[in-house]
């Protein structure tokens, strides 16, 4: 009968001190940095339900090409509906805020929606939705290769044979 009346005290203290210990971590938030670091930047805003957004995380994780194609861009992304802290820096526009409140100032309204920026923060390039690894690998050659200055996305495109 002892042994039967200790279990449920043994189990009452052990959720008492997981509770506390909880408790002191909580000063301790994380922000997540997407600030401009090298001289070309990606993010990715995806959404939970978006299956375009699975599918390119699928493509960058599986694809040897695009794997090659992101060497030397830093890559970050924000859930839309996400409420973690963002560090940010666009252009002039810098500072903290959540996830899903930088979404909006950048404009997004389709997932997942692909933002190419510069050291500066200046946004080069946005594509709404998804696109199949061959076009990203050309996508981003436009992007690090500087094309964006001299001709249209969909030239370079064109030229290139990627759509």
């Amino acid at each position: 009968m002892r042994n039967f009346l200790a279990l449920p005290i043994l189990l009452s203290l052990t959720l008492l001190l997981s509770c506390s210990k909880s408790g002191t971590n909580t000063s301790s938030v994380q922000i997540k940095d997407i600030t401009p670091k090298k001289a070309h930047n990606l993010l990715i805003v995806e959404s939970e339900s978006c299956i375009y957004c699975k599918q390119l995380d699928r493509d960058i994780k599986r694809d040897q090409n695009l794997q090659k194609a992101l060497v030397g861009v830093d890559v970050n992304k924000l859930l839309y509906e996400g409420n973690a802290k963002v560090r940010y820096r666009f252009g002039k526009e810098e500072g903290i805020s959540q996830e899903h409140e930088v979404a909006k100032m950048l404009g997004v309204n389709s997932f997942p929606y692909l933002f190419f920026y510069d050291q500066e923060g200046k946004i080069i390039l946005s594509i709404p939705g998804y696109i199949e690894p061959k076009t990203f690998v050309c996508v981003l050659d436009y992007v690090k290769e500087n094309e964006y200055t001299k001709k249209k996305l969909q030239d370079y495109l064109k030229e290139k044979r990627c759509v």
